[in-house]
Parts: C-alpha cells; structure tokens; sequence
C-alpha cells in the first residue's frame, strides 16, 4: 500500500495529436496533411522519411518529465497503431510500460476519437484508483478543457504537455500547470531549416551520380551514421547512466531554484526513469562513487552527511 503523502501519477497520451502537432512545428503549419503523411509510401519518399526524423517525438522526455511528479502508477498512449507514423514508436512505449490504446479513424477525414476514449478512460480511473494524485495529459488540443477541469474539481493536480503554437491557451487555463514539449529536459532543439541548394541542376547531377554509383548522397550518409552512433551509445550502458543523471538533474534544478539538490532525491529520479539503474551494476560501491566518476557532468559536495549535487557549469 502506499504511504500517506506519496505522490502517484497517471499519464494520458494522445499520440496522434503529438506526433501530427510536432511535424507541423518543424515542417509548417498543417504539413502533416499537405504533406500526406499517413498515405507516403515510404519505401520510396525518402523526402517524407527525413522530415520524419526530424520531427522525430522524444517518448523518452515525455515519460521522465511525467515521473519527476511521483510514481507512475499508469500511462497510456491513444493512437492507430496500424498507421505505420506511430507504429515506428511502438518499441520505445512499450519499452517505458506504456499501455497502447489502439484507435481506428470512424470516418474518411481521419479522427479517431482519441479525445473521447482518454476521456472516459481518465475518468473512470480517477473513480477506481482514488489514491492517484496527479493526472499529465499529454495533448494540446481544447478538447481536453473539460476533462483538465473534471480532474481538477475530483482533487488532482493537473499537468498539461503540448507543443509550443498547437496547444490551446484555453486549456493552460484549466491545467494547473502547462510546459511545452520543447522545454522538456532532453528534448532537442527543432533544427534550423535547410538552405535551399543555389544550383539545383548541379544538385540533381550530384544525386543522379550517387545513384549511378550505388552510393547515397553525402546528407544522408550522415544521417543514417549519426542515428546508428545515438543507438551505439543507448547500448552502452555507461552512455545511457551518464545520459540518466543529466536528465535526472536537469528535471531537479527546473523543479526548484535551489543550486543544490539532495543526492537521494536525485538516485530516486533516476530510478523513476529506469527502475533498472543500479550504480553497483555499473561497477561502483555506492551511489557518491559514481557521481564522481562523472565529474563533466556533475559536482558532488560531501562535505555533510546529506551530500548533494548539482549540474556543471550551470548557468
């Protein structure tokens, strides 16, 4: 049973609405259907397939952000599965335990109903899990007005999570508390946008040749490169725990103003975010060793008994 004060948190994803209101961020406004995205057939729109990955959704952020209020006790993600767009990110929720709620389009023009659904599943939880405390909805649509006001008026103290120009004011009203998608710790800037080539006939003879030769332009080349040395350092585990206390402590210090923070709050951020952390699995004695073992990263003062950290060179 949980003690009296814990903080216990359940997390509401309206996937569709995410992904679609980040591809309009990058690309413009309404891309995602101008661009047809869910009809590309992406064997061949390599065009369609780069601006994906630029749009690309940090599930990741989402889930450590939603942690930093306390235990997650559910989180579940509204979306059609079937659409090849969020079934690219099937792996990395399931690999956060995040429940998939599959949804089918009811009519031609593609909705899904994903606001109603999470809106009855919200309620209906709120009733039959009465310790939860906080409910994050992840959805920037005013559909969700209603249902921010509901939990409010049940007690929970409500986060919401949008993408910065497709979240409605209207709900930041109702939540008690609204941050951006981009202000998420982790989250990488939205890249600047590409010059567009002076020569395009010299471009296309550049692309043609490469073809010719069985080889890919250059762009590419470094794309696909840097996407396989980002999975090379998420295998490593040494990588991925540095990764995990930067996170940890940039969670932390947007919490609070405090310079400092108290190295057991930090350890149990982290394991919040990955339940499989362990510093002894990493190869050291205690918690404070592998701080310092991480002195670019983070500052240790055991001066006292309840040590504590902060981020370098914090600005």
């Amino acid at each position: 049973m949980p003690e009296q004060g814990d903080t216990r948190v359940a997390v509401y994803l309206d996937f569709d609405n995410i992904v679609i209101s980040r591809y309009d961020q990058v690309h413009g406004r309404q891309r995602f259907s101008k661009d047809k995205v869910r009809t590309a057939d992406r064997a061949t729109d390599t065009e369609i397939m780069d601006k994906l990955a630029q749009a690309t959704v940090d599930v990741g952020a989402i889930i450590d952000f939603a942690s930093s209020f306390g235990t997650l006790v559910l989180t579940r993600a509204y979306a059609d599965w079937s659409a090849d767009v969020n079934a690219d990110y099937r792996g990395q929720l399931v690999g956060r335990a995040v429940d998939l709620v599959q949804l089918f389009p009811a009519a031609a023009y593609g909705k899904n109903g994903a606001d109603i659904r999470l809106a009855v599943d919200a309620v209906e939880d709120m009733f039959r899990l009465p310790d939860l405390t906080h409910v994050v909805l992840v959805a920037g649509d005013s559909d969700y007005i209603a249902l921010a006001q509901r939990c409010k008026r049940l007690g929970r103290y409500v986060v919401g999570v949008g993408v910065a120009g497709s979240t409605s004011r209207s709900l930041a009203a109702a939540c008690d508390e609204l941050v951006t998608y981009d202000a998420l710790p982790g989250v990488e800037p939205i890249p600047a946008p590409e010059p567009e080539p002076e020569a395009p006939a010299t471009t296309d003879v550049v692309a043609d040749e490469s073809a010719e030769a069985g080889t890919e332009p250059a762009p590419t080349k470094r794309k696909r490169a840097t996407r396989k040395q980002t999975k090379k350092d998420e295998d490593d585990p040494q990588i991925a725990a540095t990764r995990l206390l930067e996170r940890a402590l940039r969670l932390g210090h947007e919490k609070n103003d405090d310079e400092w923070l108290h190295s057991s709050a930090v350890k149990s951020q982290m394991k919040r975010m990955d339940p499989s952390f362990s510093e002894k699995a990493l190869g050291y004695k205690s918690f404070s060793g592998f701080v310092m073992s991480r002195d670019d990263v983070a500052e240790l003062d055991d001066s006292s008994p309840a040590r504590q950290i902060r981020a370098r060179n914090r600005d």
